[in-house]
């Protein structure tokens, strides 16, 4: 019924080589928030939508025009698109696959009795959907736009439409993953001005054809796999509840000490290189330096003081020496005897042992018997410790355990690390230490830093969080 394209890339460039020549019919699976949403914009966009659902008021109230929630322009949209023909609505969910060429997926994943996601719904769609299939001819596009754990898509519900139709995915019919990013009050805006567009997608075929719905309101989607889609969204929402709790923290921490907290975080988020920015946020290795560890310790301390509960806050170390914990266990699991570290500072390009966070992985080890070898760019044996140690007294436990012997661990040649280590630790992005990791000939190496975008393919190399 349409054509498709032939185009696919996994970034944001996305240039389509073919054009639709008829717009596809979507069927919309759950009338819920964001499949009335999707119903009522997608009509406006000029595409025929079948909406399905099992509840015959929602069905009713969509095919008369009539919104089943309160949301500005929603019913203004929904009688629009009834009026021009454009919008109906069923509760025969295979008829609506049969009819149309591209099925989004939008039902209800409660928590389940065990607090993971109830997947019965989405089961219950896939199945009818799965005969649908199996009654017609063509290449038919099914979109999940559900909340789910990463795997769902194509672990769960692909397998179910695969065993009901006959039909193999990527060659008979596609799937996507298509999250949404519509917030309640002004759903019907964030529709036609997305913070972004994700499709989630394993063939080019699929990913192109949805890619070519969106074109009118974000002509560059983010194209990426089906399961870093479904982790997007699962993130997007836990970042805005770290944000909330955050905020609130602050104002219980501020209100007591007589500080306004809307006028702190006025303040705060006018800074947009480092608060409100990508800075901070790629997995790598636990925080450190003079800063961050003690000031985290100090408005922790003072909300004990004034008896103010900061869970969140008070959590960060805990969360922070996990992380440590966690490089400490990937090393023991190595069996090494001599561990090389390639990058000792806090940060690349200074000599700042002050909290840095491998010290303590170093101190632990060290403790354990484990020889540990050491190359930094700026820290020499020759080094002076005495004012660091005198300021970290009170904080930095590893770097207090390995005053006496640090200076022995170093080494001014890299070269001697990699030769005398069994097993590697890269905790610095540098060109010298990516150059040495190639060359480990096959030594376990234990990176805390994403050395390379592109991770060396070893079953000896290991990321902390990749």
């Amino acid at each position: 019924m349409f054509d498709d394209y032939t185009s696919f890339s996994n970034s944001t460039a996305f240039s389509p080589l073919r054009v639709i020549e008829t717009k596809p019919a979507i069927s919309v699976v759950g009338l819920g928030y964001v499949g009335a949403v999707s119903t009522a914009c997608l009509s406006r966009l000029g595409y025929r939508v079948v909406g399905v659902d099992l509840d015959a008021s929602k069905v009713a109230n969509i095919a008369e025009g009539k919104s089943p929630i309160h949301e500005k322009s929603l019913e203004e949209f929904l009688t629009s698109g009834v009026d021009d023909g454009l919008i109906s609505a069923t509760d025969d969910l295979v008829q609506a696959v049969i009819d149309t060429d591209v099925t989004f997926v939008s039902v209800g994943t409660p928590t389940a009795a065990d607090g993971g996601c109830d997947h019965s719904y989405i089961d219950a769609a896939a199945r009818a959907i799965g005969r649908g299939l199996a009654q017609k001819d063509g290449f038919h596009v099914i979109v999940m736009r559900c909340s789910i754990p990463p795997g769902v898509t194509m672990g769960f519900m692909t397998p179910i439409i695969e065993e009901t139709s006959g039909l193999k995915a990527g060659e008979d019919f596609g799937v996507c993953f298509n999250p949404e990013f519509l917030r309640e009050g002004v759903a019907v805006e964030d529709f036609f001005a997305p913070p972004k567009t994700v499709i989630g997608a394993n063939d080019p075929r699929s990913a192109n054809i949805l890619a070519r719905i969106y074109e009118s309101v974000d002509d560059a989607p983010i194209i990426t796999s089906v399961e870093t889609a479904e982790m997007v969204k699962y993130v997007d929402n836990v970042w805005h509840a770290t944000k909330v709790c955050f905020a609130n923290e602050v104002g219980r921490l501020c209100k007591p000490l007589g500080v306004d907290s809307h006028d702190v975080m006025d303040v705060f988020v006018q800074d947009t290189k480092l608060n409100l920015s990508p800075y901070y946020l790629k997995p790598g290795f636990a925080y450190g330096g003079s800063c961050l560890p003690k000031e985290v310790r100090a408005v922790s301390y003072i909300g004990q003081k004034m008896g103010v509960n900061l869970p969140m806050i008070d959590a960060l170390g805990q969360s922070n020496a996990t992380h440590i914990e966690t490089a400490v266990d990937m090393v023991r699991k190595t069996g090494a005897k001599t561990v090389g570290v390639l990058g000792l500072a806090f940060k690349p390009g200074t000599d700042d042992l002050r909290e840095s966070p491998i010290l303590e992985v170093i101190a632990a080890l060290n403790a354990e018997g484990v020889k540990v070898v050491v190359h930094d760019q700026a820290i020499t044996p020759a080094t002076p410790l005495e004012g660091q140690l005198a300021y970290v007294r009170h904080g930095s436990p590893g770097l207090q355990a390995l005053a006496q012997d640090l200076s022995g661990m170093l080494r001014a040649d890299l070269e001697d690390v990699t030769q005398e280590a069994e097993t590697l630790i890269v905790t610095h992005a540098h060109a010298a230490y990516r150059d040495a990791v190639e060359q480990a000939g096959g030594k376990p190496v234990i990176d805390l830093v994403r050395i390379a975008k592109d991770t060396p393919q070893s079953p000896a190399y290991e990321g902390i969080g990749w």
